[in-house]
């Protein structure tokens, strides 16, 4: 016999099941859709999110940083513009880009009192190798993006090389095509007879071993009669900058702003790569090894600091800084000048002719010699070693490339100039204006 009346319950309390079921389901599926909004983060690796991502090269391409990759085929260009024209070279590069890069450059690093060069030279191989180790941790521990982050890095690695090829180029390498410096001077280079070097090197001895007398009277001599230092190295460098002012009243190519050079802290260790200076045009700053024998210090101060004023060849560095230093006031500034000019012509005779060079070395004061074997003392610790082969090597590559066809040997050819002017001004070229 059937009950009509509880199984009428029995459907009513199913209905009431179902209808709780339903709801709560309604309810969860709601929660899972508000979660999915508030916290995209936790949807992991979904479809959903796999699709709303960009792709990577999209998002590489988005990198403001990307501008930085022009600068490589821009210096490229600058610098095959300067090769084909002198004018070019001089007159949009040398007297333009770089006076304004070189300015601004240098009055910042200026402000520093250590050569930036040095300081990057030290501790970039160390930083270097921390942002190596941290980007390969986090690439094995991160596995999301693995490509799209390791192109990010080469992206990055190229933008740093783009803008350090555009320095070089813009900030050294284009001014090797610029005009010769003989052509500011007024002065023709041409081949000379050993005759006439022999005069050069006669008149040099003399007039250094006069300013050699004048330091040894006013006491500037070690206990061992070689030249000593008067004033401290930083205003040598002060004596330096103010020469070349006095430079620039005659001959406007060489005025602009001229820092102070830079002292180079490691300068022993500088001095096992047989290296008294280094313009860097990453920075626009005059490094001078201040280790070196003091009758050198002040001619490599102008040396560099000639670069610096965007005359990057070699021998003209060298002339420009016996100009300067002979149109000082300081004593020592002047023997300094001398004396470096006095060993290239020596030198360039001594190719030619040993017995005039002898000849002309009996010349030579006692003070004068005795700095010259100090000189010699002093470099010939750090003759062919491992480093100090592989730097000269390392040197002449890169002079070579630069159009100095003769590498390293360009720096003698600073004799050149000093004839040129030997011709035309006769001894009054290289005595106390």
């Amino acid at each position: 016999m059937k009950r009509p009346g509880k199984a009428k319950r029995t459907d009513e309390a199913e209905r009431m099941v179902e209808t709780e079921r339903l709801e709560e389901v309604k309810r969860t599926a709601g929660t899972e859709r508000l979660n999915g909004a508030e916290n995209p983060e936790k949807e992991g690796s979904s479809a959903t999110k796999k699709a709303d991502r960009p792709a990577g090269w999209r998002r590489l391409l988005k990198l403001k940083r990307l501008w930085l990759l022009l600068l490589l085929p821009a210096a490229l260009l600058s610098l095959f513009a300067a090769s084909r024209s002198q004018e070019i070279a001089e007159h949009v590069f040398a007297r333009g880009i770089f006076v304004v890069l070189s300015w601004m450059m240098s009055h910042i690093t200026s402000l520093l009192p250590f050569s930036l060069m040095e300081f990057g030279i030290v501790v970039l191989p160390f930083a270097l190798l921390f942002l190596l180790v941290w980007f390969i941790v986090r690439l094995v521990r991160k596995k999301e993006d693995r490509a799209f982050r390791l192109a990010k890095a080469f992206l990055n690695a190229g933008c740093i090389v783009s803008a350090a090829a555009f320095l070089l180029i813009v900030g050294c390498s284009v001014n090797y095509y610029r005009y010769p410096v003989s052509q500011y001077l007024d002065l023709t280079v041409e081949p000379a007879a050993k005759e006439e070097l022999y005069d050069l090197v006669r008149a040099l001895a003399e007039e250094t071993s006069r300013v050699r007398e004048k330091l040894a009277q006013a006491g500037l001599e070690d206990e061992n009669g070689v030249y000593a230092l008067s004033m401290t190295k930083r205003g040598l460098g002060r004596e330096a900058v103010k020469a070349f002012g006095r430079l620039a009243e005659e001959y406007p190519i060489f005025g602009g702003y001229c820092p102070q050079p830079k002292h180079i802290f490691f300068s022993r260790t500088m001095s096992r790569t047989e290296l008294t200076g280094i313009f860097c045009p990453f920075t626009m700053e005059a490094n001078v090894n201040i280790d070196v024998p003091h009758y050198s210090l002040g001619s490599t101060m102008c040396h560099e600091l000639a670069h610096l004023k965007g005359f990057i060849r070699e021998d003209e560095a060298n002339y420009i800084a016996f100009l300067v230093c002979m149109a000082s006031d300081s004593d020592e500034l002047r023997y300094s000048g001398l004396m470096e000019a006095l060993i290239l012509a020596g030198n360039a005779l001594y190719r030619k002719d040993a017995d005039l060079y002898r000849e002309a070395c009996s010349l030579y004061s006692e003070g004068v010699s005795k700095d010259l074997g100090a000189n010699r003392e002093y470099w010939a610790q750090f003759e062919n070693t491992v480093i100090s082969n592989t730097a000269e090597k390392l040197n002449d590559t890169y002079l070579k490339a630069n159009n100095q066809e003769d590498g390293v040997q360009s720096y003698g050819r600073m004799v050149d100039l000093l004839l040129a002017q030997y011709r035309r001004d006769g001894g009054e070229s290289i005595q106390k204006r």
